[in-house]
């Protein structure tokens, strides 16, 4: 479903990643990535509650990137109907970030965390032999 581990792997360095992720197993690279992201999605939130615009904004810019990167990474072949639908739902969760980041929302910003959790619990209950998370 995942194309490009070693993409992955420098957009969780550049996150700041401290493991030696590059010899993470392609599974567990977007498990990291999507702690990542909401990891940094809090930390957003936490900053819009105290009024720190350039932090919040920065932290939301780092969580964009790595559901795109998420998002770019999709092996749309191997994957299938899941890959695209994983696809539309990174679309909207970078929409619904770029709301909650435009009008200081912070509903849309939870929106979004949850729908990330959602997909970790889901990522982290696949089946380690299942074909199309191998391809990850």
């Amino acid at each position: 479903m995942y194309a490009a581990s070693r993409q992955s792997a420098e957009q969780y360095r550049k996150v700041g990643a401290t493991s030696s992720i590059l010899e993470a197993d392609p599974r567990k690279l977007v498990q990291l990535l999507l702690e990542g992201a909401s990891s940094r999605l809090r930390l957003a939130m936490a900053h819009l509650e105290r009024g720190d615009q350039a932090a919040k904004g920065k932290a939301i810019g780092r969580t964009c990137d790595i559901v795109a990167h998420l998002a770019s990474t999709l092996d749309h072949q191997r994957g299938g109907e899941i890959a695209d639908n994983l696809s539309a739902l990174y679309d909207y969760i970078l929409l619904r970030i770029t709301q909650g980041n435009l009008d200081n929302d912070r509903q849309a910003l939870q929106e979004a965390l949850d729908l990330l959790g959602q997909i970790e619990t889901a990522w982290a209950a696949m089946p380690a032999g299942n074909s199309q998370a191998s391809s990850a």
